[in-house]
């Protein structure tokens, strides 16, 4: 079964996991930002919850010494089933 999903996020992104755990390390946003490697722009979609390629998380994961689960939280959208009608699957 397919799946195709058209202009619709079914789920957002919440970065605050991270953000608490550079305060726990001391640790400047700033800081992170070169120590991994990320670029500013990319910084900025973490900063607005935007979403973000993986190997971006692993770079930060990989500096921080941490898992995805510590870094990132998955949020169900309220309107997951009225997004969900939409889906046409073949």
């Amino acid at each position: 079964m397919l799946f195709y999903i058209l202009n619709y996020c079914v789920f957002t992104t919440s970065y605050n996991k991270l953000w608490k755990l550079l305060v726990d390390k001391k640790m400047s946003k700033a800081e992170l930002r070169k120590a991994s490697g990320v670029s500013p722009n990319t910084m900025t979609k973490l900063r607005r919850d935007e979403p973000v390629m993986l190997s971006v998380l692993d770079k930060i994961c990989k500096t921080l010494g941490v898992n995805y689960g510590d870094i990132v939280d998955y949020i169900a959208d309220e309107n997951d089933e009225s997004k969900m009608s939409n889906i046409n699957t073949i």
